[in-house]
């Protein structure tokens, strides 16, 4: 009951003129960043740090919870149209949204996908509400080991799911994770593969691989397939869902949703796990003609991912408000966002400034409805990206690209790695490697190899260590299912048919 009267002021903070005025400033912000390939809301976030010192501490963390629901909502329109998403969090998305749009459903694919984080985004908010002590609870009671585990589950799970071939689903895995090697050991500080170049230190910047890979790796495949003829221009259908649609969507809308949450609160989960495992489940769940369009454009593998998505950016408030513990890029620039008004997340923060986080925390809820407001009547009108000619639009794509990419640092290193892994994506793709795995093992590496580097401490060197945990034991079996589900399912089908 405490919680929803501190609610009830929270919307009595957030309903202020002013107050809307920044939330509806922030939504729009962050729908366009999240467009735009390689300026994602962490970025935006930190750009406005220094022309908020006169906006009003519950004004400003209004506007930034706008930009970082608006960003998860505009990384699915690239994901769909272009095949480029916006965020890392998109990239499922864009597997089956991109097939959409391709047979001309690109307006179904965008209107499931606002349905679908609005719903997830709503749920979630209200989960923040009510269960954040309980969820805070569990991923406390998690250890290193248990951390490992999870990251070898995703591991596997993205390698063998989302590639036809698990040893070239590895190939990728492991360019993503030599990637995540270089710069400075944190444990030894030791530099590690740069090359003697002082801007790898810090290692290559997940933004710029995921735009590297997929914005500049598909432009320059798309470029090279030009050559051949004219793209065919994808037909724009109907911009609402129709009764099919809604049957197909609404059950994957509530379960991404399901595992969005939870790992979104997991220090080191992140939206990409539960976007992977939701697609896992939905090709899973899918039975005949449905499962059948699995890697062809089912509607299911666009409307649960990206509910996981906007769950799991919910999940993300839950540790950073109450243990001050980031656990995603934008969390991390919203952390010093707090620290440059003299504010410290943790359970003080709920005592001493109510006011603000509940007007936050409303905030969501109101966000999310604008975000529906703005994103759903405008489906036909991104739609209407695809019929731009291709050579203007990848130009156009380059171009931000590499503009969000200098943003990062202003470092000409970064632009040479961007322009290195753009050709490197292209091969990829040339060759037949899926990304998703590559860009996954960068961003789950270099946290697998702390917390197996403390689960080996903790059991001075006994590698048994990493399944004495109940939760260890149980995600490294799955993760050893998802890895040989492939060739036992193979077994069985030469079985059946000899």
């Amino acid at each position: 009951m405490d919680s929803f009267q501190l609610l009830m002021e929270g919307f009595a903070t957030a309903l202020t003129p002013i107050n809307l005025i920044y939330a509806l400033i922030g939504v729009t912000l962050g729908t366009l960043v999240g467009v735009l390939p390689g300026i994602g809301p962490a970025m935006t976030v930190a750009l406005l740090l220094p022309i908020t010192f006169s906006v009003p501490p519950a004004s400003a963390f209004i506007m930034f919870a706008g930009i970082y629901y608006g960003g998860m909502y505009g990384g699915s329109t690239t994901s769909i149209l272009l095949n480029t998403p916006g965020e890392s969090s998109s990239m499922i998305t864009a597997l089956e949204g991109n097939k959409m749009a391709k047979r001309g459903r690109a307006a179904q694919a965008l209107a499931t996908a606002a349905i679908g984080s609005f719903v997830a985004g709503t749920i979630a908010t209200g989960l923040l509400v009510v269960a954040a002590p309980l969820v805070v609870d569990f991923a406390i009671s998690f250890g290193p080991e248990d951390y490992f585990a999870l990251a070898i589950l995703a591991f596997t799970a993205v390698s063998s799911v989302l590639s036809r071939s698990v040893v070239r689903g590895l190939a990728s895995l492991g360019v993503g994770l030599v990637i995540g090697l270089i710069g400075i050991d944190q444990q030894t500080g030791q530099a590690r593969l740069t090359m003697g170049v002082p801007q790898l230190l810090d290692g290559i910047d997940v933004v710029i691989v995921a735009v590297g890979l997929f914005a500049l790796g598909e432009v320059l495949y798309v470029a090279s397939r030009l050559r051949h003829g004219e793209p065919e221009v994808v037909p724009v259908g109907r911009p609402f869902l129709g009764r099919s649609d809604w049957s197909r969507s609404w059950r994957p809308w509530l379960r991404g949703t399901a595992l969005g949450f939870p790992f979104g609160a997991l220090p080191g989960g992140g939206a990409e796990i539960p976007t992977f495992l939701s697609y896992t489940v939905e090709k899973k769940l899918a039975r005949g003609v449905t499962r059948e369009e699995f890697g062809k454009g089912a509607i299911e593998g666009v409307a649960g991912p990206e509910a996981a998505n906007n769950a799991s950016a919910a999940g993300t408030l839950v540790p950073l408000l109450t243990l001050g513990l980031p656990t995603s890029a934008t969390a991390a620039i919203l952390l010093a966002a707090f620290q440059q008004y003299g504010l410290q997340p943790g359970p003080q923060l709920f005592d001493h400034n109510p006011a603000l986080v509940w007007g936050m925390i409303a905030s969501l809820f109101i966000g999310n409805t604008m975000l529906l407001v703005l994103n759903l009547p405008l489906a036909p009108l991104w739609a209407r990206v695809l019929h731009i000619p291709r050579p203007y639009l990848y130009s156009g794509i380059v171009l931000f690209a590499a503009l969000g990419v200098y943003a990062l640092n202003s470092s000409w290193v970064d632009m040479v790695i961007l322009y290195v892994l753009g050709v490197l994506g292209f091969a990829m793709r040339r060759f037949g490697l899926p990304i998703a795995p590559a860009v996954i093992g960068l961003i789950l590496g270099p946290m697998a190899e702390v917390q197996l580097r403390r689960a080996l401490a903790i059991g001075a060197g006994d590698v048994t260590v990493l399944v004495r945990s109940p939760m260890a034991a149980v995600l490294l079996a799955v993760a050893l299912l998802a890895l040989f589900a492939p060739l036992i399912r193979k077994l069985a089908a030469r079985r059946i048919t000899g």
